[in-house]
């Protein structure tokens, strides 16, 4: 399992502007455990992002399916990066940089996208949807914990490979890596599901226009952005 990350939209996460941009289209490395770590420069973005889906926070629920799907690059770009490693058995220059893109991303923009979630989204079904709706609110704040406390864990063998030289892995950065990295791609798996399939959806259909711009402004503001 390998996702790879995502362009960013425009003004929606500055500090992740800097990040490597990967093809949109690139295919996952479960589909073919043979493609190259890093995509050639033809088949890379410009340096402009695309903006659709998420083009604006006036449209707050389309911002944050934007968000899931850079999640969902940046997970492949790691399932990518632990197969690179696991078939050289050595650190390169792909691999470091790999490493520092998923850093970046699940340090600075993931928890901004929690936040998201968990100050919009779930109160608004919290407060006025249904049993089933609530329930996965519940649990889907309880998987932001444990995603979070699997990030910690992970983030510690990708640090270290970030600072590797060239040559051959200690076997106990693998050992490390790998089931980290494995149970932060699960539990990803029927999170976002839940959240594209159930909550956003129900959430868009309770807030009202002026409910969702509020939304997007105070989005923008966590991101020391104004709108």
């Amino acid at each position: 399992m390998i996702r790879n990350v995502g362009q960013g939209l425009a003004g929606v996460l500055a500090l992740h502007q800097t990040a490597h941009i990967r093809a949109l289209s690139a295919p996952r490395a479960r589909d073919n455990p043979h493609m190259p770590l890093i995509q050639p420069k033809s088949a890379m973005s410009s340096g402009t992002p695309a903006l659709q889906p998420g083009s604006s926070y006036a449209q707050p629920f389309e911002l944050l399916g934007a968000c899931h799907e850079r999640v969902q690059r940046s997970l492949d770009l790691l399932e990518r990066l632990l197969a690179h490693l696991q078939e050289q058995q050595a650190c390169d220059e792909a691999a470091r940089s790999a490493a520092r893109d998923v850093l970046r991303y699940f340090d600075v923009a993931a928890p901004l996208h929690h936040q998201d979630e968990e100050l919009h989204v779930f109160p608004a079904l919290e407060a006025g949807g249904d049993a089933a709706q609530k329930q996965a609110c519940a649990e889907l704040r309880a998987q932001h914990v444990q995603i979070s406390a699997a990030w910690q864990a992970l983030r510690r063998p990708l640090h270290e490979l970030a600072a590797l030289p060239d040559g051959p892995l200690d076997s106990h950065l693998l050992q490390d890596l790998t089931p980290a990295a494995t149970l932060f791609v699960r539990l990803h798996d029927a999170h976002l599901r839940t959240e594209d399939g159930l909550v956003f959806p129900a959430a868009a259909a309770l807030l009202a226009e002026p409910a969702q711009t509020e939304m997007g402004r105070e989005m923008a503001a966590r991101r020391g952005l104004a709108i």
